[in-house]
């Protein structure tokens, strides 16, 4: 995302970098912007924000996002910024932001997006933009065309309705890799063979599924050294997302299930672990090994 904010935004001044990790900054400055032209670098948060009109922040889980927002709203003063949360959380956390930043004096629009990191690298990026409507256009500029390939807008609707498509979106997303993985799993078991279940996905369900299929089939799930999407994460995901359908009175099954493989994924492979290992997990299940 940062990538594509350097390199296609058209800005009036450098971009400031902040990460937990100092670092990592300078480490993505050094591969963005070897000169040190369209970028500046933040020893910390706070110092980011008190320079910054227009605040972008993508943080792993609720309690760092929410933990960082209440430290930099006591430290420093929010009014007239706008800060933008591309974060997945889940919506009573982007209900607090927004109050936090209300009471701030500063305008506040959530900005999930959806894709792997292929796809933010690619700027190919589903950014799903709710909040005030006078604040949504001052963020649509770095979304589609810069960071994305498209905007779905929810204007002057509560910025939590962002995140709810948000985690809702990505039980579909798990409930797809869970039907491929036990899909290949019979096609192997079945003598169907993996190849030719993957050439009917290819011509059936072209885009996400087919390459999910082919992380299946390669082995990507178990052999890359850091996760496209981390287990702990889908899990949290999947947290929010049977909370979300317990409080109105229903159950997600398919996420439980698909869940409760995650949780053999992080068992087996630690915290590297990905999402796709669903399929060792079933594999593993019906009697085959975890890696394909």
């Amino acid at each position: 995302m940062v990538k594509n904010l350097v390199g296609k935004a058209h800005l009036d001044r450098p971009i400031i970098i902040s990460n937990r990790n100092p670092q990592r900054a300078i480490d993505l400055q050094t591969t963005l912007d070897p000169t040190k032209e369209k970028t500046v670098v933040a020893s910390n948060f706070t110092g980011a924000v008190e320079i910054a009109d227009i605040i972008f922040t993508c943080l792993a889980d609720d309690d760092t996002m929410t933990q960082t927002v209440d430290e930099v709203s006591r430290a420093t003063n929010l009014k007239g910024k706008l800060f933008v949360d591309c974060s997945t959380v889940h919506p009573d956390t982007t209900d607090h932001l927004a109050d936090v930043f209300a009471k701030a004096g500063a305008e506040f629009v959530a900005c999930p997006v959806f894709g792997a990191p292929a796809m933010a690298d690619a700027g190919l990026l589903i950014c799903v933009l709710a909040g005030p409507k006078d604040s949504i256009p001052k963020v649509r500029p770095y979304c589609k065309g810069v960071m994305g390939k498209a905007n779905i807008e929810f204007s002057d609707q509560p910025c939590s309705k962002a995140t709810l498509l948000k985690i809702i979106g990505n039980t579909l997303i798990l409930n797809m890799i869970e039907s491929l993985a036990e899909g290949h799993t019979i096609a192997e078991k079945s003598g169907l063979g993996n190849d030719n279940l993957h050439r009917f996905i290819e011509v059936m369900f072209p885009g996400p599924y087919t390459a999910y299929s082919g992380r299946m089939m390669s082995g990507d799930y178990h052999k890359r050294k850091q996760p496209l999407f981390a287990v702990d994460l889908a899990r949290k995901d999947a947290r929010h997302a049977m909370g979300i359908a317990e409080v109105n009175g229903m159950r997600l099954e398919d996420v439980e299930v698909a869940d409760k493989h995650l949780g053999d994924v992080r068992s087996y492979m630690g915290q590297k672990g990905d999402i796709a290992g669903i399929y060792g997990a079933v594999r593993e299940i019906s009697g085959l090994n975890f890696e394909s």
